[in-house]
């Protein structure tokens, strides 16, 4: 059919490809976390839809391993839960040493920008984690500092950084706290509690293989006490925790209207969360890692390198050198086209010069692995 034939022709329902998701997100969905969408829509203050509400809280909990009551899922991507930090704890004259070591560091930094803060920023080479002492000299030289921001596992480049170590310089230089832990939720170990971490944002199309559109966040008591201290509102309606506390956290099983929730969207990632903590937490991360050192050998195999030093490479996404006279995009075109197979281009910096693979939830499996190996080897010659 050509253009103008498509664009005249009748619109009818949508019938999507069935691809073979292996790029930086979204991840696999199971059919059973597809069928759980699909389950009949109830009122968003259903007391049977309230009851999984708190369900849903626990089990966020525990992917997230915390115990702090304000753990719950925002309506929209991670960038959403991205947003809820910044506006909540960030206000106009505040300092923030942001850390950049890829993309979307530097969205933290518009953050704080478009928030009022000043941003003191960090800066690492893309590919390399968060250099910990360069941290520490800035929070000593930048003066009353409200918040450290970093991304544990950067999505752009596959680094992942120490997120123990930054969290406890946060509470040496008295700061809060502020973690993108998107790509790393339900892949690596995340350890909120055990960090100290104040206030960590993530999404469920990656390693918890739910579709986009929910962003899991948490907040720690320090973060809350410092969003009552406020001395202006927060910019955003939409994400005041003081207006969204009222429909997530009210009292004795009562909830007040805030946002009409989307309620089969968080079917989905409570049915996703059941079956991470089915398989155990530890074995999901002992899988992502055991299937990414089978993805590097086979890569190995047929000439290609990894970007990122083995002691800081993310299990779950893997940057991929392409090699010299490559048209990178013509073999993503290939990929796709030939074998249903959906792999990631590179960001910013590294624009041309990677390919970002996917190892993420339901994506990674023997079969996805063997199946990109072999396929990236024909796609590379043809």
């Amino acid at each position: 059919m050509t253009t103008a034939e498509r664009r005249n022709a009748p619109i009818t329902s949508f019938t999507p490809p069935d691809r073979i998701l292996m790029g930086p997100g979204p991840s696999q969905v199971h059919p059973r976390v597809t069928a759980a969408s699909a389950r009949p829509t109830i009122g968003h203050l259903d007391p049977e839809f309230v009851r999984m509400m708190d369900e849903l809280k626990e089990l966020l909990r525990q992917a997230f391993r915390t115990r702090n009551d304000v753990t719950f899922p925002l309506p929209g991507p991670g960038s959403m839960g991205m947003e809820a930090c910044f506006v909540n704890l960030v206000e106009p004259g505040d300092t923030v040493v942001v850390c950049r070591n890829g993309a979307f560091g530097g969205r933290m930094k518009e953050n704080v920008e478009r928030a009022g803060g000043k941003a003191v920023l960090v800066d690492d080479d893309w590919g390399k984690p968060v250099d910990v002492a360069k941290v520490e000299a800035a929070l000593k030289s930048a003066g009353t500092v409200k918040a450290l921001a970093f991304v544990h596992a950067e999505t752009s480049t596959g680094a992942l950084s120490d997120a123990a170590a930054l969290c406890a310089l946060a509470k040496k230089y008295g700061t809060l706290s502020i973690v993108d832990a998107v790509t790393s939720l339900g892949g690596v170990p995340v350890e909120v509690d055990g960090w100290g971490a104040d206030a960590v944002y993530s999404g469920t199309q990656k390693c918890l293989s739910c579709p986009p559109g929910l962003s899991p966040v948490t907040f720690s008591e320090a973060a809350l006490a410092a969003v009552a201290k406020r001395k202006t509102p927060v910019q955003s309606w939409l994400l005041d925790l003081n207006l969204i506390l009222s429909y997530w956290r009210g009292t004795g099983g009562a909830r007040s209207y805030h946002h009409t929730a989307p309620v089969n969207a968080l079917y989905s990632l409570h049915e996703s969360l059941v079956m991470l903590f089915e398989e155990g937490l530890e074995n999901s991360w002992a899988r992502h890692r055991r299937l990414h050192d089978k993805l590097v050998v086979g890569l190995k195999g047929i000439g290609l390198e990894l970007l990122v030093e083995p002691a800081h490479r993310l299990p779950q996404l893997n940057t991929v050198k392409v090699p010299a006279g490559i048209d990178e995009g013509k073999v993503r075109r290939v990929l796709l086209d030939r074998y249903g197979i959906e792999i990631g281009a590179g960001l910013g910096a590294l624009a041309g010069k990677v390919w970002r693979i996917g190892l993420m939830g339901q994506s990674c499996s023997e079969r996805h692995v063997t199946l990109c190996v072999t396929a990236l080897g024909e796609a590379i010659k043809s």
